[in-house]
């Protein structure tokens, strides 16, 4: 059980969300809501679309819950007209969603595009803006160009500059219009909860060598992306670039030193990987340290955790015009003694535990509702890395039966509303931005159609994929014209 320090913190924050009722969201505050290209697509091989990563993942026997997978989704290659009219209708400020590689190089490689995959992104984004939308773009979340698999996918240099060339003509095609773009979504959960399926097989190279591999090439990759920007698009076009990071916030178990110094090592491992590298430079001094000592042990003959040379740190520092945070979860954390030394893994050099209160509110799938851990992040975000503008670009509530009486939903986006308001006026945290996610039910990846996140229901049972307000949607809505939660 948790101690009674945190009791106390969830206790406040419920004095505190009556006090944030009377708060109104910032003139400068925006709304939004967001999908991802394979998640809602569909048309997986339509128009000269090539094969990405998850077309063939899906096709594995058990690698999705209910044996599903995104070749219609909810069809919004053919229905992005529908989409815009729904995301009108809920009032939001701007519409966050992906590009798929393979739809402007069906190969992956730069060396021929695919006008039809052009034109679509291109009527997508017209449309979007002549409804009073901002197009917010991410380059990457998740569908890799399933040739890349046989390179070496993310655990090789030259993934690199297939992203940098990739992303340069992104930019040229359609920065004119896009105002921000995020290089990556969540590599954190790439590197680490897939990195078997990405290319490598943990079975030949340790998760706690890929892994790092992966993070490392990533990083570079949008180090590469933000710089090129920088030098060939950002004095014409006048664009904002950012980079997408998952945190599930780490709260220590109990007051103790111990635990205390538990919960930040968790932190850096799982967000300062990521982060440190284009806010300073280089990884956390905790994980720089850590990993090198236990590699050592393991007879390693330097550390599992790349290193960046001096060059690399200098042009890697300062790579992000805002962060975006994408956040669902928390946990406690424990001290632990130390693992054995034996087979490498990134969980053993992080080196605590993590647990939930079984007194938080259960959702419907796989987490708990904690929204101090939201309002904890963003303080966190704030002292870290130097009060960073911070876009909240996912938060969402997942239910197995995409019922239209969501209110479960409703009390979600509440609590976490009102979390945000709590960190912009108590903490003056600089959060510009709250997406909720998701637009509509859609494709959730390895739980497939099991699990709803949706403000809109789509029945994928008609070939029509018919969409529905949920009684979300409608909450959500009044949020955006009031301001207020």
């Amino acid at each position: 059980m948790k101690s009674v320090g945190v009791v106390g913190i969830i206790f406040l924050a419920l004095i505190r969300a009556s006090i944030s009722n009377q708060w109104e969201f910032p003139d400068d505050f925006q709304f939004g809501t967001a999908t991802s290209a394979y998640q809602v697509e569909g048309g997986w091989n339509a128009d000269g679309k090539g094969v990405s990563v998850w077309d063939r993942l899906t096709q594995t026997p058990g690698f999705v819950t209910d044996g599903s997978n995104g070749t219609v989704a909810c069809d919004s290659y053919h229905k992005w007209e529908e989409d815009v009219q729904m995301i009108k209708n809920l009032n939001t400020d701007y519409y966050r969603f992906s590009l798929s590689w393979t739809r402007i190089f069906p190969n992956g490689f730069a060396n021929g595009i695919n006008q039809p995959g052009v034109d679509y992104y291109n009527n997508l984004i017209d449309e979007l803006i002549a409804n009073g939308i901002e197009p917010i773009v991410t380059l990457f979340h998740w569908d890799t160009p399933d040739i890349f698999s046989a390179l070496g996918g993310f655990y090789t240099p030259t993934f690199i500059d297939l992203f940098a060339n990739y992303a340069r003509t992104a930019f040229d095609l359609y920065g004119d219009r896009v105002k921000r773009w995020i290089t990556f979504n969540e590599p954190k959960v790439l590197c680490q909860d897939y990195s078997e399926f990405m290319g490598m097989i943990n079975e030949y190279y340790p998760n706690g060598i890929i892994e790092y591999l992966c993070s490392h090439h990533m990083i570079k990759a949008h180090v590469k992306a933000f710089r090129i920007y920088d030098l060939e698009f950002r004095l014409r076009q006048r664009g904002r670039v950012g980079i997408t990071l998952n945190f599930e916030w780490s709260e220590p178990a109990s007051d103790s030193p111990e635990d205390v110094v538990a919960a930040e090592q968790r932190r850096q491992f799982e967000f300062g990987l990521y982060a440190n590298p284009v806010v300073y430079g280089n990884y956390p001094q905790i994980v720089i340290d850590r990993v090198a000592e236990r590699s050592k042990l393991e007879g390693f003959p330097q550390s599992r955790l790349p290193k960046f040379s001096l060059l690399e740190q200098i042009n890697n520092r300062g790579t992000y015009d805002f962060l975006g945070l994408n956040h669902y979860n928390s946990w406690l954390v424990k001290a632990t003694e130390e693992v054995p030394i034996g087979k490498p893994s990134v969980q053993n050099d992080i080196g605590t535990s993590r647990h939930v209160d079984p007194g938080w509110e259960d959702t419907e799938w796989d987490g708990k509702v904690a929204p101090w851990g939201l309002r904890n992040s963003l303080i966190w975000l704030k002292k870290t890395y130097r009060d960073p503008e911070i876009l909240i670009t996912e938060c969402g509530y997942p239910d197995k039966t995409g019922t239209l009486e969501d209110d479960r939903r409703i009390s979600f986006l509440q609590q976490y509303l009102n979390a945000t308001l709590q960190a912009i006026y108590e903490d003056k945290v600089n959060v510009k931005g709250f997406t909720a996610w998701s637009l509509m039910d859609n494709f959730e990846w390895g739980q497939g159609y099991t699990v709803k996140f949706g403000l809109y229901f789509v029945d994928f049972n008609s070939p029509d994929r018919t969409r529905t307000p949920k009684k979300s949607a409608e909450y959500f809505r009044s949020v955006i014209e009031s301001r207020r939660v």
